[in-house]
């Protein structure tokens, strides 16, 4: 995950978040971000501009923290 918010392509971030979400079950992560599972497929979908609360609430569905360091 270090390697894809390095290269800065959101599109890449967002399918690397979405096939985390389909090996943890769209269903839990849809109910643990407080979406509905259409919606969240919508939002991970390549060329999607997903608010950024809305990738905030799925970083931490999938118990991932995104951190900052001085490049």
């Amino acid at each position: 995950m270090n390697g894809v918010l390095e290269s800065g392509d959101s599109n890449l971030l967002l399918r690397a978040l979405g096939e985390m979400a389909r090996v943890r079950g769209m269903a839990k992560v849809a109910r643990d971000t407080g979406l509905g599972r259409e919606s969240l497929y919508k939002a991970l979908a390549p060329g999607a501009k997903p608010r950024f609360d809305t990738v905030l609430r799925v970083v931490g569905a999938l118990g991932l923290k995104l951190t900052a360091r001085v490049a």
